[in-house]
């Protein structure tokens, strides 16, 4: 296998800086941990070559720092991150809400109310990793109903870049049937064409996901489900 460019098209730097950037933002690399390259290489199979390269870019991304002497070392998500991108999506996610519900299709609501359906089912199993997946799934088709590719690119990476807290956010008691109430709503506003409605319904949810993630961490600003 060459190290410059796979058959699928992506580089082995891009395969091994999507596997640590999951890594690091599911906790399986914590903050404060050193990435060797010697050592990543041995364990993905490849030459440090793209190790290295990927490393550089989870330093773009604010991931990971590097440091004198210690070499590379992972930052993580800090909670100044956390807020910056919940009060981003907020934002954006009402604007997606909006822009949905002024172009939304009989099709496109279907397609919302039955992945809402399937949140039901898996909420009274308990399922919370299908329930992360469906929430996953939700909020994106959202984006696509929104019609902007550029809105898209960016919440997506936006959710990703908070997943491991959102799958703490399903473990809270009572967590999973209050999303499903909440989103809902949002899909009964865009579903009638209530740009105005599906905005505001979208912006309590995603407080509510920063309200309960908050808690969750023990840290401030977080309020009572």
């Amino acid at each position: 296998m060459k190290d410059n460019m796979l058959s699928n098209g992506y580089s082995l730097a891009d395969k091994v800086f999507k596997k640590l950037e999951e890594e690091i933002l599911n906790g399986a690399l914590k903050a404060g941990e050193n990435l060797t390259e010697l050592r990543i290489s041995a364990r993905l199979g490849v030459s440090r070559t793209p190790v290295r390269e990927a490393i550089h870019r989870l330093e773009q991304d604010g991931l990971v720092q590097l440091t004198p002497n210690k070499g590379a070392v992972v930052v993580g998500v800090s909670e100044k991150d956390l807020r910056d991108i919940y009060a981003i999506r907020m934002k954006l996610e009402g604007l997606a809400s909006r822009w949905a519900a002024e172009q939304i299709s009989e099709e496109d609501a279907k397609s919302l109310r039955d992945i809402l359906e399937l949140q039901q089912f898996y909420t009274d199993k308990g399922d919370l990793e299908q329930l992360r997946n469906l929430d996953s799934q939700f909020h994106e088709r959202i984006y696509e109903i929104s019609g902007s590719r550029t809105l898209r690119r960016t919440l997506s990476s936006l959710h990703h870049s908070v997943q491991r807290y959102r799958k703490m956010s399903f473990a809270t008691k009572g967590r999973a049937q209050k999303v499903m109430g909440e989103h809902q709503r949002i899909v009964d506003a865009i579903a009638a064409h209530d740009p105005i409605g599906a905005e505001a319904a979208t912006n309590d949810h995603i407080q509510s996901s920063a309200d309960n993630m908050l808690k969750n961490l023990g840290l401030s600003g977080g309020q009572e489900d």
